[in-house]
């Protein structure tokens, strides 16, 4: 039996876990130990196999080869049910909710026995409060933005009390201020002998949260190492083998007339829980990034869904070059040259079931890809291919489905494929959710060339640090509204993250 430092048993130990999918071995003879109340950190690109792993502890996916043993014991964890009963509780960076009903009910299905559904949402509602995670019980799944579903996943499993819990980058649409909350969330579940398995591309959370970390490259662990003692550059080194990409900013020959220009756009929302926008005006012109910023929830949702054609408003309050499209579909407004990433990959942003060729013509029609009013297969199969080699997409080639792809490979195909449309408007949300470092980099730089090549980019992201690095002007939204965008130069970090929390009168009506 393995002792921890206690001298008790390790909470988990995995020894020489191997899974092998077709054409790709995922995890290579990977073993770590996790002790009580320890948070480990595992680190490693896109397609190194952390998700894989964490698949295999929580039951969802079976290893081909190793052994797991839970508090000194080999255990075969058979399902997630079986992992839940011993105690381990997983956030998937793919939300594992259903879309028609609340966020109670949703709580109430993974949850063993029986349960009082007015008693339940009375305990969602304190847990949130208590730790900084607010939401409504009673709402529908699917008119949640993506981070509030992750609260709704945080607080699922805290309500379990697990003995280990899993996180799978749980920041990615959590605001500094909400990142540091969950921290001391963590913090304190780890001095109740709670262990925590943590997965994240934001290095410097890393070193600030983490007591180990073990580094993932291509399945197999190359290092071991306790973050606190390390730089963030040594740890990125460790993870992608090599010194990371750094981006490059040059002044924009910014265009004078706007590609993009939104008028006093108000719209209520599709129902009664929603944000509704108020008086939202903003230009974005040819040559330039505008960031908007905000914490999830606050009308950011709503302000891409119809800025996308998703949702149509009055035609006089959004223009494409100075032509209303207010009242224009979504393929109307793209037949203009308006490109869209939104922040829900599988089922919006792709078919998670099509393959990626299938998923590159779905926007990519235009691009000569149909011939005589048929698909050309060859030229879909070459523009995935593409998108594939340019992004440094980790897959199985152009006929792997999109479902197949880790969270931040499919990430990379969706923005390499509304980036290779070329595109004279793009709006994106959430860039670099759930990317490495090393992609988060090429993908930034990629925006970045292509606004200094004459497009309008609109950025929507609650990762500070990314706006501040890519973005010519930064606006916030809160509670429906939106600051005046100020040059980035201009700007304060804390500044913005105030903001962010409705402290402060800069709502005035975008000039």
């Amino acid at each position: 039996m393995t002792a921890s430092a206690a001298g008790g048993p390790q909470t988990l130990e995995l020894r020489a876990i191997t899974k092998r999918y077709p054409g790709a071995l995922a995890n290579d003879e990977v073993s770590l130990c996790v002790a009580p109340g320890e948070i480990h950190a595992v680190l490693g690109e896109n397609g190194a196999g952390k998700s894989t792993l964490m698949k295999i502890i929580y039951g969802a996916v079976q290893a081909d080869a190793g052994e797991i043993r839970w508090q000194g014991i080999p255990k075969s964890i058979a399902n997630p049910a079986a992992a839940r009963r011993l105690g381990i509780g997983m956030v998937y960076q793919h939300f594992s909710l259903f879309e028609s009903v609340s966020v109670v009910e949703n709580i109430a299905l993974g949850m063993a026995g029986t349960f009082d559904l007015r008693r339940l949402a009375l305990q969602i509602s304190e847990l949130g409060d208590r730790y900084g995670l607010p939401i409504d019980p009673h709402r529908l799944l699917h008119h949640l933005s993506m981070g509030e579903r992750q609260r709704v996943e945080i607080l699922r499993c805290l309500l379990q009390q697990p003995k280990l819990l899993i996180l799978d980058e749980p920041t990615s649409v959590l605001t500094p201020q909400s990142a540091q909350r969950l921290f001391e969330v963590l913090r304190k579940l780890a001095a109740t002998d709670c262990s925590i398995l943590y997965i994240s591309h934001k290095l410097d959370e890393i070193r600030e949260l983490c007591d180990s970390a073990t580094v993932l490259r291509a399945g197999r662990v190359v290092g071991s190492v306790r973050p606190k003692e390390v730089s963030g550059s040594e740890l990125a080194r460790l993870m992608v083998g090599s010194v990371p990409p750094t981006v490059h900013r040059e002044p924009g020959n910014l265009q004078s007339a706007p590609r993009l220009s939104i008028r006093r756009l108000s719209c209520l929302p599709v129902d009664s829980f929603g944000t509704a926008l108020r008086d939202v005006s903003l230009d974005v012109h040819g040559g330039e990034i505008v960031g908007v910023a905000g914490v999830s929830g606050n009308g950011q949702a709503e302000l891409v869904s119809v800025l996308s054609g998703e949702r149509t408003c009055g035609s006089e309050m959004l223009a494409l070059e100075g032509m209303p499209v207010g009242d224009y579909s979504v393929s109307a407004r793209r037949s203009l040259g308006l490109a869209f990433v939104p922040e829900e990959r599988l089922g919006r942003g792709a078919v998670p079931h099509l393959s990626l060729g299938d998923n590159a013509l779905l926007t990519g029609h235009g691009r000569g890809l149909l011939r005589r009013g048929f698909v050309d297969r060859s030229r879909v199969t070459q523009f995935a291919r593409d998108i594939v080699r340019q992004f440094g997409v980790k897959c199985a080639g152009a006929a792997a489905s999109a479902n197949s792809l880790s969270g931040g490979n499919l990430q990379k195909f969706i923005m390499g494929r509304e980036i290779s449309l070329q595109p004279r408007v793009l709006i994106v949300a959430q860039p670099t959710w759930g990317v490495d470092v090393a992609a988060a980099a090429y993908l930034r730089q990629q925006l970045i060339d292509l606004s200094r090549r004459g497009a309008a980019v609109l950025v929507v992201s609650e990762e500070l640090d990314e706006l501040f690095d890519i973005c010519d002007r930064i606006a916030v939204m809160y509670q429906g509204r939106m600051s005046q965008p100020r040059p980035r130069a201009a700007c304060r970090m804390e500044e913005v993250g105030l903001l962010m929390a409705g402290v402060g009168s800069a709502f005035d009506t975008a000039a």
